[in-house]
């Protein structure tokens, strides 16, 4: 029963995925439309990355001095281990754990809320195609800021563990900014930025197809948006490992 009822979503969902991604049938409206949510999701998550990235930064240094005070470990071990956690994982991985929450929610309601009042149907009876029209430039306009919010995650959790150097005795700030600047490999920064565009677009589809196949009330808007969140976020986790063996074998 379970397995039949997954197979029948994961149908379900490329079906949706085809509508989606059609030709749309005006592309200035589409457009517009995109540059509307780029706004709604991407920019209006610029403030919850920094906040977060800036604490977490900060505490992976402090994790770090505290638990590798050794003489056989190099000083600026501290920044050269903040500086990996951030670009390899953190900055996207567990960034897009955490958009998957905000955005993700999002998206299933406004889409869930649209489906029960019935503003879906009209569009459909228009002639419209609904899932092309409300879908796609929220998964195009996600996808295209996401590298931008991983720069800012990056550059905050950086400055988090530079903050940590300053204001304390744990580290000095030449042993930070040196490990920070040891044994640099710049794939990382691309690996990070590659891995968060199939998040994001993650992220958008999932969370689009929950609500566009809300059935019900405002209950079932509720239940959707938690549904999509939580199948984000085991799709992102699964990626990660694909990912992370085809991008760093």
């Amino acid at each position: 029963m379970l397995l039949t009822k997954s197979l029948t979503s994961f149908g379900r969902y490329w079906i949706f995925v085809s509508r989606v991604f059609a030709v749309p049938d005006k592309w200035r409206v589409a457009l517009r439309r995109t540059v509307l949510e780029i706004s709604k999701l991407g920019v209006d998550s610029i403030p919850l990355v920094m906040i977060i990235s800036i604490f977490i930064g900060a505490v992976i240094a402090i994790q770090m001095q505290l638990n590798i005070s050794s003489p056989l470990i190099p000083a600026y071990s501290v920044g050269l281990a903040t500086r990996d956690i951030v670009l390899l994982e953190f900055s996207n991985s567990i960034l897009c754990l955490i958009l998957a929450g905000k955005v993700g929610s999002n998206i299933a309601s406004e889409i869930g809320t649209m489906k029960v009042t019935e503003q879906i149907d009209a569009l459909d009876i228009m002639g419209v195609n609904s899932a092309n029209f409300l879908v796609l430039p929220k998964v195009v306009g996600f996808v295209l800021f996401m590298p931008v919010l991983v720069a800012f995650c990056i550059a905050t959790s950086l400055f988090g563990g530079f903050a940590v150097a300053v204001f304390t005795d744990i580290i000095t700030v030449s042993r930070y900014v040196y490990g920070i600047q040891a044994l640099f490999q710049e794939w990382y920064v691309w690996y990070g930025f590659i891995k968060s565009l199939f998040f994001a677009y993650v992220i958008a589809s999932v969370s689009s197809y929950f609500g566009y196949y809300v059935k019900g009330g405002a209950l079932e808007v509720g239940k959707a948006s938690t549904n999509a969140v939580v199948t984000s976020s085991i799709l992102i986790l699964l990626l990660d490992v694909v990912l992370t063996k085809l991008l760093l074998q």
